[in-house]
């Protein structure tokens, strides 16, 4: 690549970077019908050509967002589970660093409340999946190799349990009040609870805001 080509890539960049930031500012903070193109650009300090030359449209904007944000989720749980080394730790650390993350009202809006609706459930399910599922299905394959979670088909049980917990995140930021986390993470806990082999297995952890954590 010669310099000049070097030069335009990286403004190229810059630009799909600005588009991404600003938009997720303004996702967040009004909500995806509440902001227009117009108001992005302007923001973003590039012109309606250059968004057109990275995006489809506001609604490809906004899909590059929420995946954004999806990775950023991921991150989180990855992380929470990789301070643990026993592997039924890491799996309920990683759940409620998702409960936990789904309570952040910038998440919220973007991930749990316009994305459904802008893009369709299906596609939202999809992107959902290829986040998040993955590594929860790979941490029950895990637990049930190691005989922590009798023997079954992972699959249906990988599904379920990310079911559980959208369904929870959903509500914990359409409907939940601020004391409901830790009563949510409960519930989930005792659920999973139930599923390994050992019962009366010491209680996961309360979540960050817990009466008496």
């Amino acid at each position: 690549m010669t310099a000049r080509g070097g030069v335009r890539a990286e403004q190229r960049a810059q630009t799909r970077r600005a588009l991404l930031r600003e938009s997720r500012r303004l996702f967040a903070g009004r909500g995806y019908g509440a902001v227009g193109l117009a108001e992005i650009v302007r923001a973003s300090g590039v012109t309606k050509g250059a968004l057109y030359h990275h995006f489809d449209g506001k609604a490809d904007l906004f899909r590059a967002v929420l995946e954004e944000v999806q990775q950023e989720v991921g991150r989180r749980v990855a992380a929470a589970a990789g301070r643990h080394p026993d592997p039924w730790d890491q799996l309920t650390a990683g759940c409620r660093e998702f409960l936990t993350a789904s309570t952040d009202p910038e998440l919220q809006r973007i991930m749990l409340v316009d994305g459904p609706a802008v893009l369709g459930w299906s596609e939202w399910r999809a992107m959902d999946e290829a986040a998040s599922a993955r590594h929860l299905t790979e941490a029950l394959t895990e637990l049930v190799a190691a005989g922590v979670v009798a023997r079954q088909p992972v699959a249906p049980l990988a599904h379920l349990l990310s079911g559980a917990m959208n369904e929870a995140a959903l509500w914990l930021a359409a409907d939940a009040g601020p004391d409901d986390l830790a009563a949510t993470w409960a519930a989930l806990a005792r659920m999973m609870d139930a599923l390994r082999t050992t019962p009366g297995a010491p209680a996961a952890p309360a979540a960050p805001g817990a009466s008496g954590a």
